[in-house]
């Protein structure tokens, strides 16, 4: 929060999967940015962890390129599935089938384009 801004109560929590750690930095600088709390993992298996222990993540922006046993849209539909009111902000290298991205899903491709990326998880938080 910069000097002079108001606390309001709780902000909006916002899973940030990435597992290189400066792409991690800047997504976790967009969430904030976007006047949420970011929560970074670095696996899929952790970000499902984090979902089934926690009952307040309102957004999960994901890299679709994490290494791990559940990778991309797999990942992306089981939180649509298991989770149904978590909003998803997906991203990656290259762009996955568009008709593949789950419901009230957005795509983001890199190299990231700040105000999209942070209008996106701003609408889907608030």
């Amino acid at each position: 929060m910069m000097a002079g801004d108001r606390d309001d109560g709780p902000r909006p929590v916002v899973l940030v999967l990435q597992d290189e750690p400066i792409l991690a930095m800047t997504m976790r600088d967009f969430v904030e940015e976007a006047g949420c709390e970011a929560l970074v993992v670095r696996t899929a298996e952790a970000a499902i962890r984090i979902l089934e222990e926690r009952t307040d993540i309102r957004v999960v922006f994901a890299d679709l390129d994490v290494r791990g046993s559940m990778m991309g849209i797999k990942l992306a539909a089981l939180i649509r599935d298991r989770w149904p009111p978590i909003e998803l902000v997906l991203t990656g290298a290259l762009p996955p089938n568009l008709d593949h991205i789950p419901a009230r899903g957005v795509f983001c491709d890199k190299p990231f384009r700040e105000a999209k990326v942070v209008a996106a998880i701003r609408e889907f938080a608030t």
